[in-house]
């Protein structure tokens, strides 16, 4: 061996413990630094997943304005009170079958009203 690589084994030899100590290191803050990473990748998942819920169960809880639906009810029930029916529920009403008003001709009573004396 040539004298150069003799000093550079030699050098190697009495460095040899700081080298490994710096070797491991630097593995174990590899080591931490990959479990940090895969663990915001972990908590960025759960947390999108946590959003999406609360935002789905957000936009199930909604406000509706239902006075149309109920001035459509009380046309209704005031074309089946015997009143004149407004534009809106003769449209609705016209060639439907409808149970609640009784056939033309027909008896207005109810049917536990014959058996009374």
């Amino acid at each position: 061996m040539s004298q150069a690589k003799v000093n550079k084994y030699k050098e190697e030899k009495a460095n040899r413990k700081q080298t490994l100590k710096k070797q491991k290191r630097n593995r174990i803050l590899g080591r931490i630094a990959g479990a940090v990473i895969c663990l915001a990748i972990v908590g960025w998942i759960g947390y999108s997943a946590y959003d999406h819920q609360a935002k789905k169960a957000a936009a199930t809880q909604t406000a509706a304005d239902l006075t149309a639906v109920q001035d459509y009810l009380s046309g209704l029930t005031t074309a089946d009170a015997g009143e004149e029916p407004t534009e809106e529920t003769s449209t609705d009403s016209e060639g439907g079958d409808n149970d609640e008003t009784p056939a033309e001709g027909g008896d207005t009573t109810p049917a536990d009203a014959e058996d009374t004396p």
